[in-house]
C-alpha cells in the first residue's frame, strides 16, 4: 500500500492503473508483493518479448552495467557497433539512428522525410500521408501523425503537414496524392507515407496483403518515402523479424523500440542507404540513444529472436492461440472478429449485442484469475504475450475467457 500512497501522492496521474505492485518476474510470470502470480499476455506493452528475467538479457545488463553505463555519442562504443551491425544485416536497412523511445524514433523518420527532399531544394514536397486509428507516439510531431482525435485533445494546434486517411482503403491514397499535386514542381507535396503493418493501438487491424503491396507501389510511382512504424509489430512479434517481410516489400524507413530492448528504453530509425543523406553532422541527435546498456541487450534480443526456429516456433504458437479464439468466437455471438499477427491477436466485441460483456470488465476479471492482457477502445482484447508463452499458458487463458464469457466463476 505504501508503494501505491508515494505513487499517487508524487506522480503526475497520467495513467490509470491497476491497482497491484509488481516485485518480481520469470519467463511469463509476474509476482506481485503479496506473492500472487499472473501469466502475462501483454509483456509491458509487446514489449518484454523474451518474457521476464531472461537469463542472457539479465547477463549482458550486468556486465555492462560493471564496465561502462555512458559515454555520450560523442564517441565510439562496441556494444552500439554491434547492435547496428546486427540491424543492418537482419533488415532492408543501410544506416541506424538510436533513440530511447518508440516516439523519439518516429520523431527521427518524421524529420529524415522532410530533410531527405529539403536537401534536394524540394521545400514543398513536405506532407506526410498516415493513416485513421493509427497511435505513433505523444511527441507534438508524433500525436500530429496519429489518427485518433483523443491523443491530440487539450494539445491543439497540433503540427501541420499530416494528412490522414482511411487504413486499408488504397483509393484514398490515389485521391489524396492527386489533390496534393503541385503543378509549379510537377510534383505530389507528400513526401512519405507513415503507417503501422499492423495497427496495435487502432484495435489490432493487419493491414492487408495487396494494400500493401499497392502503397509501395504508389510510392515508387510518385517519388514518396515509405515509412513503416514497427515499434510494435517488429522484433518477431507477428512471426517473422519485422511484419513487413510478411507482405514481401521493403520500406525505404522503419522505426523499433518495445520489444528492441526486452525492458530497457531504446528506439531506432533504419534508413535505406538513399534516403540516409537526408541526415548529416548536427541534423540530428539523442544524449542516451544506443548506449551501452541498452546496446547490450538489444545485442543479445536479436540474437536470439532472429533464430529461425524460434521465429517459427512464434507462428506455430500464434496460430494455435487464434484459432483457440476462433473457437471462442463460434461460440459466442457477441464476439465480432477475432484479429492479428502472430502473438498480436485480438477479439473485437459487438457492441450492439454484447451481453454486459465490456472489454474493460473482461481484463479486470482475467486480472482477478491470475492474468494479465489489455483493451483498447472499450471493445477490444488486445493479447501480445511474451513470444516464449507456452501452449500450456494459452490454454489456460482460453479456459479463462471462455469460463468469464459463460459468466461462470472460473
Amino acid at each position: 500500500m505504501d508503494t501505491l500512497i508515494k505513487t499517487d501522492t508524487n506522480i503526475i496521474n497520467t495513467y490509470a492503473r491497476f491497482q497491484k505492485v509488481f516485485v518480481s518476474g520469470n519467463a511469463c510470470v509476474l509476482k506481485d508483493e503479496d506473492n500472487n502470480s499472473y501469466i502475462d499476455f501483454l509483456a509491458g506493452i509487446a514489449v518484454c518479448s523474451l518474457g521476464h528475467s531472461h537469463p542472457k538479457i539479465t547477463r549482458a545488463i550486468s556486465d555492462q552495467a560493471a564496465k561502462l553505463l555512458h559515454v555520450s555519442n560523442l564517441f565510439y562504443t562496441q556494444p552500439q557497433a554491434e547492435l547496428a551491425s546486427l540491424l543492418v544485416e537482419k533488415s532492408f536497412a543501410d544506416k541506424v539512428f538510436f533513440a530511447n523511445s518508440g516516439a523519439e524514433a518516429n520523431e527521427a523518420a518524421i524529420k529524415l522525410a522532410r530533410r531527405y527532399f529539403n536537401k534536394k531544394g524540394r521545400k514543398n514536397k513536405f506532407k506526410i500521408i498516415t493513416m485513421e486509428q493509427s497511435f505513433h507516439g505523444r511527441t507534438m510531431a508524433t500525436l500530429s501523425a496519429t489518427g485518433q482525435d483523443k491523443i491530440k485533445q487539450g494539445f491543439e494546434p497540433v503540427l501541420d503537414g499530416f494528412l490522414h486517411l482511411p487504413f486499408n482503403d488504397i483509393n484514398s491514397v490515389k485521391k489524396c496524392i492527386e489533390q496534393n499535386f503541385d503543378k509549379d514542381s510537377n510534383t505530389t507535396e507528400i513526401c512519405a507515407i507513415m503507417l503501422e503493418p499492423v495497427q496495435g493501438e487502432g484495435g489490432v487491424i493487419p493491414a492487408e496483403y495487396n494494400y500493401l503491396k499497392d502503397i509501395r507501389k504508389i510510392c515508387n510511382d510518385n517519388d514518396i518515402l515509405l515509412i513503416f512504424d514497427e515499434i510494435q509489430t517488429g522484433m518477431g512479434r507477428c512471426g517473422k523479424l519485422f511484419a513487413h517481410e510478411i507482405y514481401d516489400i521493403e520500406p525505404d524507413i522503419m522505426t523499433l523500440a518495445k520489444a528492441l530492448g526486452n525492458g530497457l528504453p531504446v528506439g531506432a530509425m533504419l534508413a535505406s542507404k538513399k534516403v540516409k543523406s537526408g541526415f548529416d553532422f548536427g541534423s540530428h541527435g539523442s544524449t542516451f540513444g544506443g548506449g551501452p546498456l541498452v546496446a547490450s541487450a538489444g545485442i543479445e534480443v536479436i540474437k536470439i529472436i532472429s533464430n529461425p526456429d524460434f521465429l517459427k516456433d512464434v507462428r506455430e504458437k500464434g496460430e494455435y492461440f487464434k484459432q483457440n479464439l476462433v473457437l471462442l468466437k463460434d461460440k459466442y455471438d457477441f464476439i465480432k472478429d477475432v484479429r492479428g499477427k502472430g502473438l498480436l491477436l485480438g477479439i473485437e466485441f459487438d457492441t450492439k449485442d454484447n451481453n454486459g460483456k465490456d472489454a474493460d470488465n473482461i481484463v479486470k476479471q482475467c486480472m482477478e484469475q491470475g492474468f494479465i492482457i489489455n483493451a483498447i477502445q472499450g471493445k477490444i482484447l488486445r493479447f501480445a504475450p511474451p513470444l516464449i508463452i507456452t501452449k500450456q499458458e494459452i490454454d489456460k487463458l482460453i479456459d479463462c475467457l471462455n469460463n468469464i464469457f459463460a459468466g461462470k466463476n472460473p
